[in-house]
């Protein structure tokens, strides 16, 4: 008697998790390189200029992106299961050791592994559920799946760093206060400005200058202010709402203006390096968004 086969019916498979997570790192990784490779980009590091750094390269800052590879896949996979805040916050404080290590001790990239790290949890986790990868999805993940240990972690002053001495003394916001709101300069400032540009016709370099000078404009960066106090911050957003207000990349001598806007940086010692991790998490947004 032949045996009976039952018809089960067959679970839907979420996409293969490893896989996913590769190249989600991939994608972080290539943002990462995007915001590096930009240029002018006032008072920033490039791989024309070390702009206003006398401690770090391009080379330094191609070291700390080696260094970081493993990192986004690992955050991603942890995001993809749902792993706690404390697991992701371990993951990132590997990571910040490993990229000191890499770059001898120069901090490259501390907030662009806060920010982008809870990126590639949150895009983990909505992908391993084949849920709708949206701006807002990305968004709302953080803040529901890890919006309390976020919280918690924007409360703890007990650091040493720049940033949080700055932010103490300026109530600026740093990366822990951004990731902990859901990136509101991301979602809000950066992330709309940079289609804008791209619905306009414009290519992608020019929506990412846009995008870095609608947040320098906006963000109240810890880096400035270590740099240049009060005075410093005022000049920089003062400069970028310029840039702006005439147009940005819409003119055709907006190349020229942003160079004059970079050397005047340069000559201040002004390095919006807060403005500049956060325009590598809006490319990975967007990279994200139209895979």
């Amino acid at each position: 008697m032949p045996a009976l086969i039952l018809a089960l019916p067959r679970t839907p498979r979420a996409p293969n998790d490893s896989a996913s997570s590769s190249e989600i790192a991939r994608m972080a990784i290539r943002s990462l390189h995007a915001e590096l490779s930009l240029y002018p980009k006032p008072g920033l590091v490039s791989l024309i200029d070390n702009g206003s750094h006398a401690d770090m390269t391009a080379e330094t800052f191609m070291r700390s992106l080696f260094s970081l590879r493993h990192y986004f896949r690992d955050i991603a996979r942890a995001g993809a299961a749902a792993a706690g805040f404390d697991t992701l916050k371990r993951l990132g404080i590997a990571a910040e050791a490993r990229m000191l290590r890499a770059t001898g001790g120069i901090n490259t990239h501390r907030g662009a592994i806060f920010s982008l790290g809870m990126l590639c949890a949150a895009i983990g986790y909505l992908q391993s559920r084949s849920m709708p990868l949206t701006a807002q999805g990305i968004r709302n993940t953080l803040q529901a799946e890890w919006g309390e240990g976020l919280a918690a972690h924007t409360r703890d002053v007990s650091g040493t760093t720049h940033g949080l001495k700055v932010a103490a003394l300026h109530a600026a916001a740093g990366a822990r206060e951004e990731v902990a709101l859901g990136l509101p300069s991301l979602f809000e400032i950066a992330l709309p400005r940079l289609q804008q540009t791209l619905a306009a016709g414009r290519d992608a370099h020019a929506a990412r200058i846009d995008a870095l000078f609608a947040l320098m404009a906006h963000v109240s960066d810890t880096n400035v202010y270590h740099r240049g106090g009060v005075q410093g911050a005022l000049m920089v957003r003062e400069q970028a709402r310029n840039f702006l207000a005439r147009g940005g990349t819409e003119q055709d001598d907006w190349p020229a203006q942003a160079l004059r806007c970079h050397r005047l940086f340069v000559a201040q010692k002004l390095s919006p390096g807060g403005a500049a991790d956060l325009l590598a998490a809006t490319c990975l947004v967007q990279m994200a968004l139209t895979a």
